[in-house]
């Protein structure tokens, strides 16, 4: 069976499952097996696939139509034009989280600073700063063992080890030093809304780091009173938030004495980040 007729068969068991991305997630399946670039792999249709490959392709084919994102099944997810290590302890990487680099680089450019991640995951929000910040050195901190061990791969991985250091640490135990940014990307998704989300989300991804309570609110609200004291003055706290949660933010970092500077928007003009200083 050549490249072809193999990618046919898995694109169309994806579809008949309801798959919507069923021609790409064949080809980035079966890409990541034979270690090629998707790219590559379509302009390649008359090679020969052993029956080992074709074993190992049912495999993942038939991990996906269970719905297990991508991400996951092939270990890894592209994030500010870098592949990021993933596993079922860290969130997926979204491209609606590079509207936080987007504006913290811009604001801190040929600066020297301090950064701390709070919830930091694969480590993908510190560590793409850094690769833009040559000056600048960051600590991520995440409540999931399983999630900095990941992030010390991605660290290991994109050279960054003398610049960013990454610790296992619940956000109201973390009292150490005063930084100039402080990021966060914190679960803000509704309790009541949870259930609305995709199978591919709520079935593989971490609760933990979508869970924001009743309102979406509870763990900004943490996230924005330990930055009350964290960052210096001046520095800057920038959150992602989700729909239709900024007024509401806003009012929050105005009770602790932030001032907005700006806000970001995500392809449905909903404000995603917002930056503030104090």
């Amino acid at each position: 069976m050549n490249l072809e007729n193999i990618l046919n068969k898995g694109s169309k068991i994806l579809k008949s499952h309801n798959i919507q991305t069923y021609d790409l997630d064949a080809q980035l399946l079966l890409a990541n097996i034979l270690g090629i670039q998707r790219e590559i792999l379509i302009t390649k249709d008359r090679v020969k696939v052993t029956k080992k490959i074709i074993k190992k392709y049912d495999s993942v084919i038939n991990r996906r139509i269970k719905k297990e994102p991508i991400a996951y099944i092939i270990g890894k997810k592209e994030f500010w034009s870098n592949d990021f290590l993933v596993n079922r302890a860290t969130l997926v990487p979204r491209p609606e989280t590079e509207l936080l680099i987007y504006k913290t680089v811009s604001f801190f450019k040929n600066k020297k600073i301090n950064i701390l991640d709070i919830g930091t995951g694969s480590g993908c929000i510190l560590l793409s700063i850094l690769m833009e910040l040559n000056l600048a050195r960051g600590i991520g901190i995440d409540i999931s063992s399983n999630a900095i061990k990941i992030a010390k791969m991605n660290c290991k991985k994109l050279n960054l080890l003398n610049r960013a250091k990454f610790k296992v640490s619940d956000l109201f135990n973390y009292n150490s030093g005063k930084y100039d940014l402080i990021v966060s990307n914190p679960p803000y998704i509704p309790l009541k809304d949870i259930k609305n989300l995709s199978r591919d989300i709520t079935n593989h991804e971490p609760m933990i780091a979508l869970n924001g309570g009743y309102d979406g609110l509870d763990q900004i609200k943490k996230v924005i009173y330990k930055s009350s004291y964290l960052l210096k003055n001046k520095g800057l706290l920038a959150l992602e938030i989700g729909t239709g949660q900024y007024k509401k933010v806003s009012s929050i970092l105005r009770n602790y004495r932030f001032r907005e500077i700006a806000k970001e928007y995500d392809n449905n003009r909903n404000v995603r980040c917002i930056m503030s200083t104090k």
